[in-house]
């Protein structure tokens, strides 16, 4: 038995030796050390061992055991060590080079745009609203005063679902259904993106973003929907912006109104930027229709509104004098990190 078991140890050494990696290592382990090893199988036959010879036979098992354990713990030691030793050579690091810089994103441009307006309309105490995309015919037409086979139909051809559900042409639906639940007064500005069959130019998408805002209570007069945007005009453009109302129309507001803002650039003289005519359009606006009042549930006797919308995308365009409306989408590095 003790002739076996040298040669047993033998062997096992002479494998550990061979093993140059941890799957070898382990082999060797489960062989000699392992449930079916041969070291288990000497233990097994000790039912065969002279019972006077059992106690002897038994510690050269263990001494055994205990050597090859220790010859495998010394092995994986000197495997890991080289394997650390040779991932270092290979991961030198050169502390002289340069770091790697972090590239952190940043906001897009319509939306430095739009957190402005945002801002300069809160600190008026008005609340931001939004509203579904896909919105219905009625709420995105017939509330707002435009009937079927109504001519600003044709202006504002867009995709529809059914003959119900289309995209939305105008962020105005969000203002009908404000409107519809009769908690006034009302001040809200509704942004959201808006859907129209445009062809793609320097000026036009067929998606694009809106800014509508509405108020809704006693005694409101144009003359508070010109103060209103004045005020804004100034805050968004600087302090010394005028502004122009020119008569128009659209069929949600009556009065309805165009308005122009001083150019920026040449403070009214005439520029390049304004095309020589020292006034820049920026929205269109109006007082409440008295039948979309009605139609929403609220007495237009009682009370009057005004609404304006804006496109947020003309504003991103002329506050960083940006001439062609396709940059703001094609993710351009070269023209987002500008920003």
């Amino acid at each position: 038995m003790k002739e076996k078991l040298n040669a047993i140890m033998e062997e096992a050494l002479r494998q550990i030796k061979e093993a140059d990696v941890p799957e070898k290592l382990n082999e060797v382990r489960i062989a000699f050390l392992g449930k079916k090893g041969e070291l288990t199988a000497v233990l097994k036959g000790m039912k065969d061992v002279d019972p006077k010879e059992r106690p002897q036979v038994g510690q050269l098992v263990n001494e055994t055991r205990a050597r090859l354990e220790e010859a495998l713990e010394e092995k994986k030691r000197r495997i890991d060590q080289q394997r650390q030793e040779e991932q270092l050579r290979r991961e030198v690091i050169d502390v002289t080079l340069p770091a790697k810089k972090n590239r952190v994103g940043h906001r897009h441009p319509n939306t430095i745009a739009l957190e402005e307006v945002e801002r300069i309309f809160i600190g008026m105490g008005y609340e931001v609203v939004e509203g579904p995309e896909i919105e219905y015919d009625s709420y995105n037409f017939e509330k707002l005063n435009i009937p079927k086979n109504h001519p600003a139909r044709d202006e504002q051809d867009t995709f529809y679902i059914n003959d119900s559900i289309l995209l939305r042409t105008q962020t105005s639906p969000v203002q009908a259904r404000i409107m519809e639940q009769g908690k006034l007064p009302i001040r809200v500005i509704a942004p959201g993106r808006v859907f129209r069959s445009d062809e793609v130019d320097a000026t036009h998408s067929p998606s694009f973003h809106q800014i509508e805002g509405l108020v809704v209570d006693k005694k409101i007069t144009f003359a508070d929907l010109k103060g209103t945007l004045e005020v804004f005009a100034k805050e968004l453009f600087g302090e010394d912006t005028k502004t122009k109302f020119r008569p128009h129309h659209f069929p949600f507001t009556e009065p309805s109104a165009e308005v122009d803002v001083s150019c920026f650039k040449c403070g009214g003289k005439g520029c390049r930027f304004c095309k020589g005519e020292g006034w820049i359009e920026i929205l269109g606006c109006g007082m409440v229709h008295p039948h979309v009042l009605e139609m929403c549930g609220i007495d237009p006797q009682e009370y009057t509104g005004f609404a304006f919308g804006v496109g947020l995308e003309r504003i991103a365009l002329l506050k960083y004098e940006i001439d062609d409306m396709r940059l703001l989408y094609e993710n351009d590095m070269r023209f987002l990190k500008q920003f």
